[in-house]
């Protein structure tokens, strides 16, 4: 489950964000490519665009359920 007071600084403001749980298995980035990224100085993904229509916000909703260390959160 997702910890907001473990959220990256790294994320762009907004409702989805990932936090320090991450294993950096690329699953998000895969899934949803606009809106993950790796930050490699971290070593972690992150969110690098919120999703806006509702088109955007399924497929960020389909990487989060798909996190495999649920490290991805929804504040929305």
């Amino acid at each position: 489950m997702p910890n907001l007071s473990e959220r990256l600084p790294q994320n762009i403001p907004g409702r989805f964000y990932v936090d320090a749980s991450c294993i950096d298995c690329d699953l998000c980035r895969a899934t949803a490519p606009e809106f993950f990224r790796r930050d490699d100085e971290i070593g972690f993904s992150v969110v690098q665009h919120q999703p806006v229509t509702l088109a955007e916000i399924a497929l960020a909703e389909e990487a989060r359920d798909g996190c495999p260390s649920e490290s991805i959160g929804s504040d929305g």
